[in-house]
């Protein structure tokens, strides 16, 4: 595929996705009950989290086991923050600053310390555990930062609600579902312009052979260190909108977030957008459905998904749909279509 296809296509899939969010905006608070709105916001806040990985470990070719760091830094540097200034607009300013930055920060030490993909997987999954033991034992009236009591295992339930600018008013369950549309919508177009870029092209360049990309004069520890900072804000955005659909907890630093999306990106497709997206919503609806009915752990069955998937359809969802499409889409050998393409 050339490089003008390639952008075409984007621009037809971004087209398609802002229809489905029109659509989704306009029809779904209608019809859906309080609570399944709710769910579904919390749902569109997973999806931004999935991107987030999906653009660093399926184009920047690094593997973060990580990413739930900067994604309870997100919801927590927004909650202390709109509980001290009083202001959630610029408290969303600082869920997605602060995780950019702590991003910046360690990441500048593992590029620029040529660590390899598997010390830079453990080391960020170190952080992550160390992030979630430090905010589980903050409990008590000595943890606060500011007005803000970081309230150990408990997390902050007080976390304020996004509020209309200049107004004050809080947003109503419907409003923050439409924000999250918006939200998850913006992020997959953002994800699928960059790639197209300049700098996209060059993250791909050296996702496929650093040594080589360096030698064409390409930066590969800088470009590495700003398609994490990227992902990191992304992650940050999306602890915004979680915050905001439940409360904030240490839960969000634990082993079982850090594993969810990555399952998330292998079930929807390495090197895809779309696929992790899907396999977010779809793999969140179907643990809820099994944590109603209480015969088994969700999480077995994730598991076991993930153990599928990595044996029998390696290339995940979106691939797979695409080759099926493509091989129905073509006429078998010595069919009249195919002989009449052959003449032609």
């Amino acid at each position: 595929m050339t490089l003008s296809t390639f952008c075409r296509a984007s621009g037809t899939h971004i087209a398609l996705a802002a229809v489905a969010m029109l659509a989704a905006i306009v029809i779904f608070p209608k019809v859906a009950p309080l609570y399944t709105l709710i769910n579904v916001t919390l749902y569109m806040s997973m999806g931004v989290f999935a991107l987030s990985l999906a653009l660093l470990w399926g184009y920047g070719g690094i593997l973060c086991f990580g990413q739930s760091a900067f994604f309870g830094l997100g919801a927590y540097a927004y909650a202390i923050a709109a509980i001290n200034f009083g202001d959630t607009t610029l408290a969303s300013a600082f869920a997605i600053g602060i995780p950019a930055l702590f991003a910046a920060g360690l990441g500048y030490f593992l590029f620029y310390g040529r660590l390899s993909d598997v010390y830079l997987g453990v080391i960020t999954l170190t952080v992550t555990l160390i992030l979630f033991k430090l905010i589980n034992s903050t409990g008590g009236d000595a943890w606060r930062i500011g007005e803000a009591r970081l309230g150990g295992f408990n997390g902050i339930p007080n976390t304020p609600l996004l509020t209309m600018p200049f107004t004050g008013i809080p947003l109503s369950p419907a409003n923050l579902f439409t924000l999250a549309c918006i939200a998850l919508f913006a992020t997959y177009a953002l994800c699928k312009r960059l790639i197209t870029t300049r700098f996209g092209r060059a993250v791909i360049a050296v996702r496929e052979n650093e040594v080589r990309a360096e030698l064409l004069g390409y930066n590969a520890r800088r470009l590495k260190l700003a398609i994490f900072v990227i992902s990191a804000g992304i992650a940050g955005l999306a602890g915004l909108l979680f915050a905001n659909s439940v409360f904030v907890s240490p839960t969000m630093f634990s082993l079982s977030m850090a594993a969810q999306v990555l399952i998330w990106v292998v079930v929807g497709g390495l090197g895809t957008l779309f696929g992790p997206v899907a396999a977010c919503f779809a793999l969140q609806i179907a643990a809820a459905a099994l944590g109603k009915l209480g015969l088994i752990d969700p999480n077995i069955v994730l598991g076991l998904v993930l153990v599928v998937f990595v044996v029998f359809v390696p290339g995940g969802i979106q691939p797979a749909l695409a080759a099926l499409l493509a091989r129905i889409a073509t006429p078998p050998c010595g069919s009249p279509g195919h002989m009449r393409e052959e003449a032609a």
